[in-house]
């Protein structure tokens, strides 16, 4: 007999050898149902696996993320088992899920359109309806190149001799159709209730432009009707918001075949990016900070040194000065370096916080750019802090509280990974042990829940990443918080202790907007394109309704901007409702419309974007209010 420990704690005992499946059933009906997958201690697997020990198991319904993996990992099989039915001559590369749904690559001569997809989403449908059973198997190295081989599958021939000599292969079937895969899935094709393709794009095979453009199909896929409906209409939200479609509506930037990858800002744009670059300014002198500003052209040794050369010369743009090598910087922190090692400092002057607004340049491939949210320039609102080993902890306190006042300013919800040591790293055990520890302490004062995301630090240190989730429920990640015990090794940095001897100092690299491109993206798609007043281009606008207020307005937009309040004055001989949708397609938060009864006692009747028509008011009550509204960064 094993003893099988359930999530609640108790203790069920079960013959040696008995499938998860079975103890599901023992357990209920319902949850047998309901179980997608599972995991036995720690590792996610099929309900069809044995148990042949003691061990700690927990059933994976859809509510838990590995379960909605595991439901749409099965369901990108079953796009590919639909593809092959009905296209048998095309080839199949990779097919996960992914975080909204599943893809899987495509090699085909023939271009897949808007009705392909239709109907292979019908096809999926019948082999959903067939509930077909999904069995996994193993097969050694020679035989499991042999089967992909008679099936013509050179991609995934490609796949196995990437694998360890010595690795068992494992596919999956269902029906007459097999795939090369890990896994884990779903015990039948009938458990996706419901699904819906959503579109078609290119993909290089392995994500290099140097191998052949691939057809990826996207699609999602949920347990209830109603949850896909849910999403679609999402879907359809997040198109309205889409920053690309607004930053043209609104005129506030734009992408260039000129300049692939690389943003034009224009007036309006620099507006909004203005009065963030100067918050960030504001709130980090109060908070201790000295901006510095570093070249985007560097030596190459440099980069070296740094260890960047190593771990990011792919992403890296480069020239030549004099006959020397250059580097334009992907990243700031080695500028930041230089101006700390031109000074000696003591014990007494750390903690020193050195905050840039830094360009950097990273070669990004042509298919993973997107509007300003995946670019090759950016501007990063970068700080990094020296410090002593004993302030660590309320140095990364003092940055999470900041990072916290930022986000809730603008109304953003989060949450928090914290990212642990990378293959690719560099520094001892003991380094990165002392690092993840004094991160982990630090969030645990802080009083906040985090979710360990095993291997994904920098190769310099571990960090603690923030998530932004917007109003329809997506996520970006923005801040970040790296605790750095190497550059400072690597670049010989030292402070005088208060023994009189030089010690090494410990760095923090740290972002809060992440990049400003970015976090403006982020900001026009929250808010849809209406800014908070103090973020608005065009803060007021005054509407005349016939020309014999035209004085009027002018007076009233001279003032306006006698107190730096960004108005407009919309003179044209138009019809007043005219120009009122005009200036709500524009998202101007306040409308001043201005007839003769408001020039005769001197106020405005103003409209809200929102909140439409709210009366007539003295034009000096006005402007106390709006003042109130952009001095307190009221977000509406």
């Amino acid at each position: 007999m094993i003893k099988v420990t359930l999530k609640d704690g108790s203790i069920k005992e079960f013959q040696k050898g008995i499938a998860v499946g079975e103890i599901v059933a023992s357990i209920g009906g319902g949850l047998l149902k309901a179980a997608l997958a599972a995991k036995i201690n720690g590792k996610v697997t099929d309900l069809s696996t044995p148990i042949n020990e003691d061990c700690n198991l927990e059933i994976l319904t859809f509510d838990d993320n590995e379960g909605k993996w595991a439901l749409r990992h099965t369901s990108s099989h079953i796009l590919a088992q639909a593809v092959k039915r009905l296209y048998p001559g095309v080839k199949l590369a990779i097919g996960p899920a992914i975080d909204t749904g599943f893809y899987y690559d495509i090699d085909s001569d023939k271009s897949f359109s808007e009705e392909d997809l239709i109907s292979i989403e019908k096809e999926m449908e019948k082999i959903v309806k067939e509930d077909l059973k999904l069995e996994r198997f193993e097969l050694p190295r020679n035989e499991a190149i042999d089967v992909m081989s008679r099936m013509g599958e050179s991609y995934k021939v490609e796949l196995i001799n990437d694998l360890p000599e010595d690795e068992i292969i494992s596919f999956y079937r269902q029906g007459e159709f097999i795939d090369l895969c890990a896994g884990p899935h779903a015990p039948s094709t009938g458990r996706v209730k419901a699904l819906k393709l959503l579109s078609v794009a290119g993909a290089y095979w392995r994500g290099s432009e140097k191998n052949k453009m691939l057809q990826r199909i996207y699609g999602t896929s949920f347990i209830k009707k109603s949850q896909l409906d849910e999403y679609l209409n999402l879907l359809e939200e997040a198109k309205k918001r889409d920053h690309r479609k607004l930053g043209r509506e609104l005129d506030l930037f734009s992408l260039q075949e000129e300049g692939p990858g690389f943003p034009f800002f224009h007036p309006k744009g620099m507006i909004v990016r203005n009065e963030l670059e100067d918050f960030w300014r504001n709130i980090h002198r109060k908070n201790g900070y000295k901006e510095i500003k570093t070249p985007i052209i560097l030596s190459e040794d440099l980069w070296h040194q740094s260890g960047h050369w190593d771990h990011y010369k792919e992403n890296m743009y480069f020239t030549k000065i004099d006959e020397k090598n250059y580097a334009i910087k992907p990243m700031n922190c080695p500028g930041g370096i230089l101006i700390y090692k031109n000074s000696m400092y003591s014990y007494k002057d750390l903690p020193l916080r050195m905050g840039e607004l830094g360009l950097v340049h990273r070669h990004e491939l042509s298919g993973a750019l997107h509007g300003l949210m995946r670019v090759r320039n950016f501007t990063q609102d970068d700080a990094h802090i020296f410090m002593t080993p004993e302030q660590i902890k309320e140095e990364v306190l003092g940055v999470i509280r900041l990072t916290d006042y930022i986000y809730k300013l603008f109304g953003f919800k989060y949450r928090v990974e914290l990212s642990t040591r990378p293959e690719n790293s560099m520094g001892s055990d003991e380094d990165w042990e002392n690092a993840t520890e004094s991160l982990r302490d630090a969030l645990d004062a802080a009083g906040l829940a985090y979710k360990v995301n095993e291997g994904d630090g920098a190769f310099y240190g571990p960090k603690i990443d923030f998530h932004l989730e917007d109003c329809i429920g997506r996520t970006w990640q923005c801040g970040t918080i790296q605790l750095d015990f190497q550059m400072p090794e690597k670049f010989n940095l030292t402070y005088i202790g208060t023994d009189s001897e030089k010690h090494r100092p410990v760095m923090i690299h740290r972002t809060i907007y992440g990049s400003m491109e970015r976090f403006i993206g982020i900001l026009i798609e929250e808010y849809a394109g209406a800014f908070p007043v103090w973020l608005a281009p065009v803060q007021a606008v005054i509407l005349p309704v016939s020309e014999r207020q035209r004085d009027y307005a002018e007076k009233l937009k001279e003032r306006l901007e006698e107190l730096d309040i960004r108005a407009e004055a919309d003179l044209r001989s138009e019809k007043i409702g005219y120009k009122i949708r005009e200036a709500q397609m524009q998202k101007v938060p306040y409308m001043l419309v201005v007839g003769d009864k408001e020039v005769e006692i001197e106020a405005v009747a103003v409209r809200d974007r929102k909140e439409g028509d709210r009366g007539v008011m003295k034009f000096e009550d006005f402007l106390a209010q709006i003042q109130d509204e952009i001095k307190n960064k009221i977000s509406k």
